[in-house]
């Protein structure tokens, strides 16, 4: 998935189908936001099929409706609340359908959504998801239901997740849950809860089954993948208490990475998301160890200026992230990186803005993903600081980043052309039904046209012989 977020403009991406024979109930569900979402829905889905529940795409049909939400931008939150008075109205002429938020929104607008607006009579928030079952039925009995508990403990590390929305080459396979890390601008800790890990063993037995059930491409996800720490006693953040055997077996994200890629050498693994000031050389080291793992980091910056690094609560200066670029470019020189910004940022003056494009310039990003900065209940700028920046001011300085990544992007991709690439078969292009589409090592999409004996999941040889500014074009060699 190319995308690290959903387009805003979409309504939401609806869950594929699954089908149980002995299933009476139909499901329609759709994922806002960002892969963590998408891999819930899995899991939303697995808890549902096994309570009598088959997914449908066509909404007109279904018995429950449960929208995945994210709440990372002001703007994702007003696309669900349109997307709940559609719901709202298809209500009123199927009494019996029971609407429902799951995730980040669910958490944070709770009384809202149940009391003041009434436009749903279900929430669950992110570690609530076992609760589903007992949760429907006091809908049944005409009682509005809630729980978003935070939890410190779940991983759904024990859920088969079904996977429903994707191609089956690619999936998703989670390996921390929650956020520590507490910048300023983010309502992730508060909605997602406090960091924990994932028993290594459940993570390499999903990987295993993926393989045999013929998946050729994994990521290995986390709000904070580099904060991976399995010890066997509990979050990361009681490490500090663990005892001397506990310390010397404990394992880290790095060595995940060796694990999970020797216990499926054939397997493509990709990783999302990466935080600067916990990531280690040793990933890149994993990176170039083993073919397996894909020459690409995503490596959220949010801002080229120290002051505003400072002001974001992030715990890394510009010059250790350059650093850290450097020495991913020296141990694996063919890697890709991407970035996130976050413009006009609490008090960002036109130098802090300049340091944003130099810093863009300096790293080179194959692509990125950059928001002006929209204001969040409930975080630590929303009480402390001021959003001062004018609206025109923000909308200007993310053209000028916009428009930066585009000659970044296209320079990137223009360095890929003349070379030949592995690429894996992920689908059909969109623009024309005789063309494949994929991605290389380095995360680029390419097309090339279809040749007869291909399909999806196989890795293919590709000759790139010209790019536009986001895509490669090349043809099988």
């Amino acid at each position: 998935m190319q995308e690290k977020y959903i387009d805003e403009n979409k309504q939401g991406e609806a869950i594929a189908t699954a089908e149980r024979p002995d299933n009476s109930k139909k499901l329609f569900l759709e994922s806002y936001g960002c892969q963590m979402n998408f891999s819930d829905s899995e899991i939303v889905a697995s808890i549902l099929n096994e309570q009598g529940y088959n997914t449908t795409q066509n909404v007109e049909e279904a018995d429950l409706i449960l929208l995945n939400t994210c709440s990372i931008r002001e703007k994702a939150e007003q696309t669900v609340r349109m997307r709940l008075s559609q719901f709202k109205n298809l209500k009123k002429d199927k009494p019996s359908l029971t609407v429902g938020v799951l995730g980040c929104m669910a958490e944070r607008l709770k009384t809202k959504f149940l009391e003041e607006e009434q436009l749903v009579d279900l929430v669950v928030g992110p570690d609530a998801y076992r609760d589903l079952p007992n949760l429907l039925k006091e809908t049944d009995d005409g009682r509005d239901a809630i729980n978003v508990i935070l939890s410190k403990e779940e991983t759904y590390a024990d859920i088969n997740p079904v996977r429903l929305g994707g191609n089956g080459v690619t999936a998703f396979v989670t390996i921390t849950r929650g956020c520590d890390n507490m910048c300023t601008f983010c309502v992730v800790p508060f909605t997602r809860g406090r960091e924990r890990s994932r028993d290594p063993h459940s993570i390499i037995e999903e990987c295993k089954n993926l393989w045999e059930s013929g998946y050729k491409e994994i990521t290995l996800l986390g709000q904070n993948v580099d904060s991976y720490l399995w010890y066997g006693g509990g979050p990361k953040k009681d490490f500090k208490n663990a005892t001397e055997m506990q310390r010397l077996t404990a394992i880290t994200f790095s060595q995940l990475l060796d694990m999970v890629a020797v216990a499926v050498p054939k397997m493509r693994i990709r990783f999302s998301t990466n935080n600067p000031h916990e990531m280690t050389e040793e990933v890149f080291r994993m990176i170039a160890k083993h073919e397996n793992i894909c020459n690409y980091v995503h490596l959220p910056v949010q801002s080229g200026s120290d002051a505003m690094l400072v002001k974001m609560n992030r715990q890394h200066t510009r010059q250790e992230y350059l650093d850290l670029i450097k020495k991913g470019k020296e141990i694996v020189p063919e890697i890709s990186f991407s970035q996130d910004m976050i413009i006009g940022f609490c008090g960002e003056t036109e130098e802090d803005h300049q340091q944003t494009l130099s810093l863009m310039r300096e790293v080179e990003y194959d692509y990125g993903y950059m928001f002006s900065y929209s204001e969040r209940p409930g975080t630590p700028a929303h009480k402390k600081m001021e959003d001062d920046i004018p609206a025109d001011v923000k909308q200007r300085r993310l053209a000028e980043v916009i428009a930066l990544q585009g000659e970044l992007s296209r320079k990137r991709m223009q360095g890929y052309v003349g070379r030949n690439h592995e690429v894996l078969i992920e689908g059909t292009s969109r623009k024309n039904e005789n063309q494949w589409k994929g991605r290389n090592s380095q995360n680029a999409v390419c097309v090339f046209d279809k040749l007869e004996g291909q399909k999806l999941g196989d890795i293919v040889t590709v000759f790139v012989h010209g790019n536009t500014q986001g895509t490669l074009l090349g043809k099988t060699v």
